[in-house]
């Protein structure tokens, strides 16, 4: 016990001084975490431990937690409308690099078939913690490329289930058929949704009900953590991994009122324990044979990354912009730590050489080391190499713009306020981060740009410090606060309107210096009487 307490300690401690280094470089504190684990496991001589179920298994939840705050932020009405990022995106990546890299490992390196398959869909797999990390702190999850690589990541932690169940098939000895095990499976994907959804659904909503309104937030934590940890041990259970439990559990949390303040109360732990993750990853690394097969380690990174890129940027192109497809693509190149379970899967069921697997594993730490170090370089490297400009995007022509206005949102409420600007022949422009949405108003004669609102660059072009006003139209609340904090931020005395749909997003952006708040529902009541007065004095 006190070896044990010794090694966290001085995991914390060594964790702490390279990270707060790392950061003075802008360098990601992952990387921190994994170099932590390497120092650890070298300086008390704990090579074996690296390997430690139980440690593995505390890793693992930092997976978790990240899963069930992703969950938290896609509810089934979102997941409906990601139908084409989740489904059809994350399909076509997933088949297409597993199908391209089982070709070239079968038919070029002469790997068998059994495992060309395992590896082509493990190599098919990105980083969820490394990326989806990344996204949620740069905000760039709210972007087109962000939607659009979150959409995969989601697709690629939804298949990890019937990739390791394949597996399973191929390491039993036949006493099972093919047909048993997908009605096993399918019967018990039926009990996980339906009772997660039907039951779990009423269970959670009273439990956060009754924990919130004892004014106690050890009580409220509490219930938060048996909400997570219940429904992921209870996937577990029924065969599936973890992470979709957590992942349910939190869609089902995203539907109630309490989802804002789950997020906020769960993010201390999973950071920590996402940590603990990475440094377990890092416990792994063989320092010598690492070096070794260096050269052998970075062709494998280099051939995957580049194979990954263009299957991707290949499909992404057919219905997005150049850059977006290249931002997604160079997103989602690396090898993820889900691999990790599918090479100890299949290397416990002796369908994969030892050695092999170890070479592949570092293959995958090496990719989750280097890619921290690109993905804040994404823009400035897309930028450079895209050179032309898009009609869409070039906003030279908002240079000199004076007294316009400026309609963020070109939904339904959007389209009307457009009209509305037009019979007061107003000159006004429209933003928004949705290619449907930039090619209906482009279609309606209407000068729009495609771009984040929320971004200072996005601002300084629409030239928003001379702007007469400045509308926001989004349903979206986070997308709509990080609107109008940046907006403020960029010029504190800018004309801001925005548009709420309930009370509670009113109180929810009540600190901020706004101009005007204009709620849906009080707007729809006043109108409703003016017209009722109307109709009586014509009456009369």
């Amino acid at each position: 016990m006190e070896n044990t307490l010794l090694y966290i300690i001085a995991a914390l401690g060594i964790s702490i001084l390279i990270n707060i280094l790392l950061k003075k470089i802008g360098l990601s504190q992952i990387i921190g975490y994994i170099i932590t684990g390497t120092i650890i496991v070298y300086a008390f001589d704990l090579r074996d431990v690296g390997h430690l179920h139980e440690l593995e298994m505390v890793g693992e939840f930092g997976i978790v937690f990240l899963m069930f705050t992703i969950g938290l932020e896609i509810p089934l009405a979102k997941m409906g409308s990601m139908k084409k990022e989740i489904f059809a995106n994350g399909l076509m990546q997933v088949g297409l690099t597993t199908l391209v890299s089982f070709t070239i490992l079968h038919y070029i390196f002469a790997l068998n078939m059994t495992s060309a398959i395992i590896v082509s869909l493990a190599f098919s797999l990105s980083s969820t913690a490394v990326v989806l990390s990344y996204l949620k702190s740069s905000k760039d999850i709210y972007t087109p490329y962000g939607q659009n690589a979150t959409g995969i990541l989601i697709f690629q932690d939804l298949a990890v289930i019937p990739i390791l169940i394949f597996i399973g098939f191929l390491t039993n000895e036949g006493d099972e058929s093919i047909s048993v095990v997908l009605l096993h499976t399918f019967l018990s994907a039926v009990v996980v949704v339906g009772l997660l959804f039907v039951v779990g659904k009423r269970v959670v909503t009273w439990l956060l009900h009754f924990s919130a309104s004892s004014e106690l937030d050890e009580l409220f934590m509490g219930s938060v953590l048996f909400i997570v940890i219940g429904a992921s041990l209870f996937a577990s259970a029924m065969g599936f991994t973890y992470s979709l439990g957590a992942f349910v559990a939190g869609m089902i949390i995203a539907e109630t009122k309490y989802h804002h303040k789950v997020e906020s109360e769960i993010a201390p732990f999973k950071d920590i324990l996402l940590g603990t993750f990475f440094v377990v990853v890092g416990m792994k690394i063989d320092v010598g044979v690492f070096f070794e097969n260096i050269w052998t380690i970075i062709a494998i990174f280099a051939l995957v990354f580049v194979l990954k890129a263009l299957i991707i940027v290949g499909f992404m192109r057919l219905y997005n912009s150049s850059a977006t497809a290249l931002k997604t693509a160079l997103s989602l190149s690396q090898v993820g730590e889900f691999s990790f379970v599918i090479f100890a899967v299949a290397s416990a069921g002796n369908i994969l050489d030892a050695n092999l697997v170890s070479l592949l594993i570092l293959v995958v730490i090496f990719s989750m080391i280097v890619t921290p170090f690109f993905i804040v370089k994404i823009h400035s490297f897309v930028d450079a190499l895209i050179k032309e400009k898009d009609i869409v995007t070039d906003m030279t022509p908002l240079q000199s713009r004076e007294n316009h206005v400026i309609v963020c949102g070109y939904s339904v409420v959007g389209k009307f306020v457009t009209h509305y600007l037009e019979d007061l022949d107003a000159p006004y422009v429209v933003i928004d981060n949705s290619n449907k949405h930039i090619k209906e108003a482009l279609s309606a004669g209407v000068e729009a740009y495609l771009g984040d609102a929320s971004k200072s660059q996005i601002l300084n072009a629409l030239n928003i410090s001379r702007a007469a006003a400045i509308i926001v139209t989004l349903d979206n609340m986070d997308k709509k606060r990080l609107i109008c904090e940046a907006i403020l931020k960029h010029s504190k005395d800018a004309n801001l309107i925005v548009k709420v749909t309930s009370l509670e997003e009113k109180k929810k952006l009540e600190d901020l210096n706004i101009t005007v708040i204009v709620d849906g529902k009080v707007e729809v009541a006043r109108v409703l009487v003016e017209r009722m007065v109307s109709c009586q004095l014509q009456y009369h």
